[in-house]
């Protein structure tokens, strides 16, 4: 039993004892799929089999430069609160509150009296007041999930109904028009024929991946999502970063409902409506592991590009969105399935226990129940996580 050692491989990979290759990989790593690579590679390929469908069932309209315009418009607000959402899953979390945020947010900041100081200020006001109150709604979810111990999707559900019902009283159910030209004029207008919009979602998503991937935030977030308690083991303060965690999804949201504010001229409660299926169907497809401790922020880009660009398509051939409906929800189960067999063993380990029909690796040694394929009982499969004791291990 002291002969073989528990050891974890990089970013997601499965624990193996020593000597003993991954399930699947043939003692080679990975299979390239289920890399990083391998899944961004997918997702653009993804996105321009759909541009081709596009092209040829509506070929004028389509490839039209002011459809495309159109397309990154629409994407732009998705495209920024799923960054914020990004980071929660990663974390190990889910938020199902962002769409009453931004709804919240809009009402907040186009009110009469903050209206009426941007006016007598400068519109920034208004910004300053969306960005704030989807912060202050995001330090509650984090308070009460952190601190309270409410699993997210009960607080965050919770949040959802309680944050468009404030909207509703503040607004009295009435949309509110936003007044101010600058605000308007500086939000519709473009940069080198670039929507503003647009510049400001490119802008978002590349500070975004700074903060995943070159800050300690960013690794925290990855150790916290794939194995909490080893993450606290490690002197990751676990509360604390959560509760960061859900006031950067609500900064997010209040950055989205400034976009809409912008994009629709108004201020409403309404708005906002289902975009929190949007938001986490895009982070899914974009390769982000709803169970944590997995995701990039280009996958996330181009999963909201791809959720986009489908009803696009979807519309530009007249079907209704009753098919527009089912046709996503058909999609988020698939990359759903999809991103769980590469999870295991890189994508043929799954392959190879259906023609085996038996609990094995390929290497031949058994899978503990529960487990990754090859990971020792009591190790873990977290990203920088350490592998459990296993029974009968000496120290």
């Amino acid at each position: 039993m002291t002969g073989s050692t528990a050891t974890t491989g990089g970013a997601g990979a499965p624990a193996t004892s020593k000597g003993r290759a991954p399930e699947g990989t043939n003692g080679k790593g990975p299979g390239f799929l289920a890399g990083p690579a391998g899944r961004l590679l997918g997702l653009v390929v993804a996105l321009g089999l759909l541009c081709i469908v596009g092209a040829v069932t509506a070929p004028e309209r389509f490839v039209d430069i002011d459809n495309v315009l159109t397309i990154l418009r629409l994407a732009a607000v998705v495209g920024v609160v799923s960054i914020g959402m990004t980071f929660v899953i990663i974390g190990g979390g889910i938020d199902l509150s962002v769409g009453a945020l931004v709804a919240l947010s809009s009402i907040w900041a186009t009110t009469l009296a903050t209206q009426a100081m941007a006016e007598d200020f400068h519109w920034i006001v208004m910004v300053f007041t969306a960005v704030a109150v989807g912060a202050g709604a995001g330090l509650i979810n984090g308070i009460v999930i952190a601190y309270g111990r409410i699993v997210a999707f009960i607080a965050t559900l919770a949040m959802l109904v309680s944050a468009r019902g404030l909207a509703e009283i503040i607004a009295n159910r009435r949309t509110q028009i936003v007044q101010d030209r600058d605000f308007l004029a500086f939000f519709t207008g473009d940069v080198l024929g670039i929507p503003m919009l647009v510049i400001i979602w490119a802008l978002v998503s590349v500070a975004g991946w700074v903060l995943l991937n070159r800050t300690t935030f960013g690794r925290h977030t990855f150790a916290v999502g794939g194995n909490a308690e080893a993450a606290r083991l490690a002197g990751i303060r676990v509360q604390w970063h959560t509760l960061k965690l859900y006031v950067l999804s609500g900064v997010t949201c209040g950055i989205g409902a400034v976009l809409l504010m912008a994009r629709t001229t108004t201020g409403s409660s309404t708005h906002g409506t289902l975009l929190e299926l949007e938001v986490i169907a895009a982070v899914v497809i974009g390769g982000t592991l709803l169970t944590g401790g997995r995701g990039t922020i280009v996958g996330t880009v181009l999963g909201v590009l791809i959720f986009v660009t489908l009803g696009n398509v979807f519309t530009l051939n007249n079907l209704s969105s009753s098919v527009q409906n089912v046709a996503r929800g058909v999609i988020i189960v698939l990359a759903v399935l999809l991103q769980t067999r590469l999870a295991e063993g890189g994508g043929s380990g799954w392959l190879s226990r259906l023609r085996s029909g038996r609990g094995e690796s390929s290497s031949g040694g058994p899978v503990a129940g529960g487990t990754p394929a090859g990971a020792v009982a009591g190790g873990t499969s977290a990203s920088g996580a350490p592998g459990g004791d296993r029974p009968g291990a000496t120290h």
